[in-house]
């Protein structure tokens, strides 16, 4: 886990990136691209940034992933492959949950990635998720941070969960680093 106080500080400072670069192995295997939306969600931009600039997302696993729907990961306290995943998905980061930043100007298309949160809609920490096919339904619902702009066979390509849920439970797909691009 990475220090609080370094991640404040990242948040304070102004946003200079532009991207993320999330390199994926399992039976998906390559360079995702994500451009950042830092005008229609500062303050999410900018923790994941600050979680990324630390290594916070390195080794975590996809961990929900519904075909037709979307990819979700980002679970930096209980989503590291290395750790018992059973239960990824339930945590976040040691940064504090983030007000939630809807738009109109945006909707979940194909490529959209939005902030996971819980039943509170000012709860987005860590998690977020990638979509496979439009979700409409999303919109206004949930906080969009970026677009894959390179690498979407990466993304189709991502191990599918089980059930209505879509949990990955065996040799889940891992983000083995994820890198903040200018």
């Amino acid at each position: 886990m990475f220090k609080l106080a370094t991640a404040l500080t990242l948040l304070a400072a102004p946003a200079f990136a532009s991207g993320l670069d999330i390199t994926v192995a399992g039976q998906a295997n390559g360079v995702i691209h994500v451009d950042l939306l830092e005008d229609l969600a500062p303050q999410h931009v900018a923790q994941i940034e600050a979680i990324a600039a630390e290594g916070g997302y390195d080794n975590v696993v996809f961990h929900r992933v519904i075909d037709g729907f979307m990819a979700q990961t980002g679970d930096v306290e209980f989503g590291k492959a290395d750790g018992d995943v059973a239960r990824a998905g339930t945590g976040g980061s040691a940064m504090p949950d983030i007000p939630a930043e809807f738009t109109t100007d945006r909707s979940f298309d194909r490529g959209v990635v939005g902030m996971a949160r819980s039943q509170d809609p000012n709860s987005a920490n860590s998690q977020f998720f990638i979509m496979f096919a439009p979700g409409p339904f999303l919109d206004g619902q949930y906080t969009i941070v970026g677009e894959v702009t390179e690498g979407m066979e990466i993304v189709d390509q991502i191990k599918r969960g089980e059930g209505a849920n879509g949990a990955v439970s065996d040799a889940p797909d891992v983000m083995t680093s994820v890198v903040v691009t200018e």
